[in-house]
């Protein structure tokens, strides 16, 4: 819910900062520029500095108030991205996102990106790894099957099947991925992909083949609204590769990924899940998760017995 606008200095140093001038409003994000170190509102030309938010100028104004200012917003750039830092009641960063030291070298170059609007719990897209059940019967059909799930587990696409064999799970989930056909193991699509949770909304999804070489999906997750998720995927791959083949790869993991959306767009969050033994792994991700929630947390609303709303 909140309204941020992103932008660059002149030395090259970005800052997020509200979008909203506290003078009347105007977005700063629409038609502001950059003036300097500062973010200029398009509607008056107030220019407010983009390291502490402060008004540094007003071109009608004798004297600047000390109190005209914006609210900032703790970000850093890494890995190609820029990132902010967010706490519902204000407390300032507390962990560091690491660098993916082949982005950062570029030896590993960018090679596209997906994006999906996910209706869901927040907690729903980074849990997913933690349910290595659903691997299995969920992932396991055939690319060529789709992503409608009527139609995943069609006969027509028996012959081949993708086998996802989990080796370890806490914040990070090893899997080898190999794929059958006719019930022979082709060992061409053999893959070790390893998912790290870092933080909430970060996953580090890299992977290796022994001959079409390395490289990493990054996933972002959103919250654009309680319950409505932005999520990014963006590919770096080795830059000796043809780009094919990571584009490849980019189109297998959003086919696979789509058949979750549709899980997760209808179905329900559940605090309490029934779950079973073998299920071990996503209490272990809950209890990894809620150091992410603070007392002011927004939760999800809970819903009267009347229409008293």
């Amino acid at each position: 819910g909140e309204q941020l606008a992103a932008f660059r200095a002149q030395d090259g140093q970005a800052y997020v900062v509200d979008s909203y001038c506290p003078h009347l409003g105007a977005n700063l994000a629409v038609g502001g520029r950059v003036v300097g170190g500062c973010i200029e509102c398009p509607f008056h030309g107030w220019q407010f500095r983009g390291e502490d938010g402060k008004c540094t100028r007003i071109p009608y104004a004798e004297k600047v108030p000390d109190f005209a200012r914006v609210r900032t917003w703790p970000s850093c750039e890494v890995n190609g991205m820029l990132l902010i830092w967010y706490h519902c009641e204000g407390v300032g960063p507390t962990w560091a996102v690491p660098e993916q030291r082949e982005i950062t070298t570029k030896e590993w170059v960018f090679r596209g990106q997906t994006e999906h609007l996910v209706d869901a719990h927040i907690q729903e897209i980074p849990e997913n790894a933690a349910d290595t059940a659903h691997l299995a019967f969920l992932h396991g059909p055939a690319l060529l099957g789709g992503s409608d799930l009527r139609y995943t587990r069609s006969k027509m696409w028996d012959f081949m099947k993708h086998i996802w064999k989990p080796n370890e799970h806490c914040s990070q989930l090893l899997v080898q991925h190999t794929v059958t056909i006719f019930g022979k193991h082709f060992s061409l699509m053999d893959l070790t992909v390893s998912a790290r949770q870092v933080g909430p909304g970060l996953v580090f999804l890299t992977f290796e083949h022994a001959f079409l070489g390395r490289g990493i999906i990054l996933q972002t997750v959103t919250p654009l609204e309680p319950l409505l998720q932005n999520v990014v995927h963006k590919i770096y791959y080795q830059k000796n590769m043809p780009a094919i083949i990571p584009k490849f790869i980019l189109r297998a993991e959003c086919i696979q990924f789509e058949r979750d959306i549709t899980i997760w767009n209808n179905k329900q969050y559940l605090p309490k899940p029934l779950l079973v033994r073998e299920d071990s792994s996503i209490q272990k991700h809950r209890r990894w998760y809620a150091q992410f929630y603070s007392k002011k947390s927004t939760r999800l609303p809970v819903q009267k017995e009347n229409l008293d709303w």
